[in-house]
């Protein structure tokens, strides 16, 4: 279908001052209309721009430009960790589930979204491709839509269609989308996801994140039989298992036999599967990320990581003491839905050290540490030293139960620490 377009600078001049800017999200960063933003920050002050986890360079948060744009981001990634830190920019703290109610709610109202879609089909619908999670709600609540148009992007099934009667101007491009390579697992982490896929059942339905101890578990499951997935992400490693035969949704009760997902991160081979692929469904994460929907399916195992668990159960995911690391995102959507699913899991994985050998497993957070798992929440924790399940278990009884899979050279302090708590020495 024919349709007329701009250029990227053309386009973005519709962004005034004080305006509020919605930014796609992961594989479906709008790089393009994001550097025409940049390029106009003279003229522009205190435009705010709101978005989930964005790839490449997010120039938007430099010094520089503080007085042009602020970022409030729902999730804090790499590329603006340090903005966040330094006080250059916000961030929110919200389950994933809530950031569309944002849009839809007028919480956060919309002057501009900034998206990236496929070429229109013949009937005139672009797909948001990789990307559907917020990303539906706010061009349908933002007062004008940009969209990139790009060939690469693919043409994902589920809900992610936007007609061109709904934007309001169009950029051509022609780029390859960014790619998050296969991460070579260590030995702790192919412990970790050996210890993890052990107590996933076949049957089961899967949610999985993207990194090293995600792909450690979908590694070590090819041996299982009919899993099924309904997750907020996934990357490479699931599409192996559906090549092997090992995902096939065959007890899924919502979506029988299909992947559910809201947005996707990975390489080519990723994006190639997912064009135009009925297996792959792409829907909004309130949707995706609710408890209702995620509860729904039989053994709903959720895998997430943590920062830092404390002796009680308490599950640090998303900063470093007071220093935001990343976010709420959909640890909490999909714990408390894998505990509600019947013959569900939910579990917390994570290695028993930091890169600088530290212990993840504390008798107390880092001050100022944020609880995005509570420990009325937490269930399974998983290291390379075992397994634990917290669920019905007193305070002392969790503190031994998680210094027995802590490393070796922190457990008699944690145990000290417990007796000292719980063991009868301290008074009230």
């Amino acid at each position: 279908m024919k349709y007329r377009t701009m250029s990227a600078d053309e386009a973005v001049s519709a962004v005034q001052s004080g305006d509020r800017i919605f930014l796609h999200t992961a594989a479906a960063t709008p790089k393009r209309l994001i550097d025409a933003l940049v390029r106009r920050a003279g003229s522009l002050r205190d435009v705010e721009i709101v978005s989930l986890h964005t790839e490449g360079e997010a120039d938007y948060v430099k010094p520089e430009y503080r007085e042009s744009f602020r970022l409030n981001a729902f999730f804090v990634g790499r590329n603006v960790r340090c903005a966040v830190q330094e006080g250059l920019a916000d961030a929110i703290p919200i389950f994933l589930s809530d950031v569309p109610a944002l849009f839809h709610n007028n919480v956060l109202p919309l002057d501009v979204a900034f998206v990236h879609v496929s070429p229109p089909d013949r009937h005139g619908y672009c797909s948001l491709g990789v990307s559907v999670d917020a990303a539906l709600a706010a061009v349908h609540k933002a007062k004008y839509v940009i969209a990139q148009v790009n060939p690469f992007m693919p043409r994902t099934h589920g809900e992610g269609l936007l007609h061109l009667s709904h934007i309001d101007a169009l950029v051509d491009v022609d780029d390859p989308l960014p790619e998050i390579p296969r991460h070579e697992l260590t030995d702790i982490e192919r412990r970790i996801g050996e210890n993890v896929a052990s107590i996933v059942e076949d049957g089961a339905t899967l949610q999985m994140g993207i990194g090293a101890i995600p792909d450690a578990t979908l590694a070590a499951l090819s041996g299982h039989r009919d899993i099924g997935v309904h997750t907020e992400m996934f990357s490479d490693g699931l599409v192996d298992l559906v090549e092997k035969g090992v995902i096939n949704g065959k007890y899924k009760r919502t979506h029988k036999e299909i992947i559910v997902a809201s947005f996707l991160v990975g390489t080519r081979k990723l994006y190639d599967f997912v064009d135009d692929n009925p297996l792959v469904e792409m829907f909004p994460s309130d949707y995706v990320n609710d408890t209702r929907e995620i509860r729904k399916n039989p053994k709903v195992t959720a895998i997430n990581s943590a920062i830092e668990i404390d002796m009680s159960g308490q599950v640090c995911a998303d900063s470093i003491g007071q220093k935001h690391f990343s976010g709420v995102g959909g640890q909490m959507d999909f714990i408390r839905g894998a505990a509600l699913s019947e013959g569900g899991k939910p579990i917390i994985a994570l290695p028993s050290v930091t890169r600088k050998g530290a212990s993840r497993i504390v008798p107390m957070l880092k001050p100022g540490a944020g609880v995005v798992t509570t420990r009325a929440h937490v269930q399974y924790v998983v290291t390379e030293y075992g397994i634990v399940n917290l669920h019905g278990r007193n305070m002392r009884q969790r503190a031994e139960a998680l210094a027995s899979i802590a490393h070796p050279d922190f457990r008699e302090g944690i145990l000290r620490a417990a007796y000292d708590l719980y063991g009868g020495k301290a008074r009230c």
